[in-house]
């Protein structure tokens, strides 16, 4: 039996990578992400039901897709929290710490696994909330925090929401993901997607008017008129074309999807960032957190086994540490392993 042939270099040079673009007629930036490795670790630290497998997909495609428009020191978070059966779903994204250096993205969620209801949508399952972006440049800066409320259908609607409400910047995201199989390989994850947004030179919205969106949130009509609002339509009526296998490729490039799609616009493109699964988390980061409780907090927390246990939530990692180094009233930094 003759054996299944490899990926092609065209189906794997594109994994996992955020590919920025520029429609010089247009005046829109963008980008272009694949997430195939990197979510497929992601998603494989945990045995989520399916519901919560796609709104996590979704929001860690999102992440890399905000997370490289930002000129970002170190980190850029997205929270989303609601009163359904998904509580949490909360992703990272860290700057690369040097030139040519992957971008490095990590994701989680909570849920109550009696409430889900594998009938409905995903994204009802979140309930009524908020969608928050945080970016926190490091040390000696002051975290920013903007938040809208869960409306729109999906994820990527309260994104796009986001950036009308909080920055005034008409922004649309065309995204695609699920599990599928390369010919001779094992099925993994797979997503892709598409972020437009204009940079306009002055907004006639003003804060506080309210918006045509849901609930009286700013939308793109809000904020954009003439040439602008023009040039912005045709490239959504442009975007709006794409197929989801497009989306996701394999076999399509990012370039070739881009001239597909916008050769009348002049596409014009830049270097691509990689992007890889990461965690921040360490012994020593864990053993920080614990710092604020007294020695008596810490006995409360001690198992029968005489150790205190602690699960990163994003990669699963287990610690283990000897009570008596923990909380402010520790007495020595040793006995911790991961």
């Amino acid at each position: 039996m003759t054996p299944p042939a490899p990926p092609s270099p065209t189906e794997i040079a594109w994994d996992d990578t955020v590919l920025p673009f520029q429609l010089d007629l247009s005046d829109i930036r963008g980008r272009v992400a694949r997430l195939d490795g990197t979510l497929d670790r992601i998603l494989g630290q945990h045995a989520y039901p399916a519901p919560v497998e796609a709104l996590v997909a979704e929001a860690a495609l999102l992440t890399a897709l905000i997370g490289q428009t930002v000129k970002l020191r170190w980190k850029l978070s997205l929270q989303i929290r609601g009163n359904g059966p998904v509580r949490i779903i909360a992703t990272d994204y860290y700057a690369p710490a040097e030139d040519g250096a992957p971008a490095q993205i990590r994701a989680w969620a909570s849920f109550d696994a009696a409430r889900l209801d594998d009938a409905a949508q995903p994204f009802a399952q979140i309930g009524q909330g908020y969608f928050a972006v945080l970016i926190d440049q490091g040390e000696g800066t002051l975290p920013y925090q903007g938040i809208t409320p869960i409306a729109g259908g999906s994820l990527a609607a309260c994104a796009g929401t986001y950036f009308a409400q909080s920055e005034q910047l008409p922004t649309r995201f065309q995204l695609s993901f699920g599990k599928s199989r390369l010919k001779g390989g094992a099925e993994r994850w797979r997503a892709g997607g598409v972020m437009l947004q204009l940079m306009p030179k002055a907004s006639p919205a003003v804060a506080g008017e309210g918006g045509s969106g849901e609930g009286g949130l700013l939308t793109h009509a809000d904020i954009l008129d003439g040439e602008e609002g023009e040039n912005w339509t045709r490239a959504n009526l442009l975007l709006d074309t794409v197929e989801e296998l497009e989306l996701i490729g394999p076999s399509v490039q990012p370039t070739d999807l881009l001239v597909r799609l916008f050769h009348e616009e002049g596409p014009r493109v830049f270097d691509a960032q990689p992007v890889r699964f990461g965690c921040t988390c360490s012994p020593d980061k864990v053993r920080q957190s614990l710092s604020i409780y007294s020695a008596k907090d810490i006995a409360t927390m001690t198992t029968e086994a005489g150790i205190v246990t602690a699960d990163c939530q994003f990669c699963g990692a287990h610690y283990e540490f000897d009570p008596g180094t923990l909380g402010f009233e520790a007495r020595g930094e040793e006995g911790a392993s991961a």
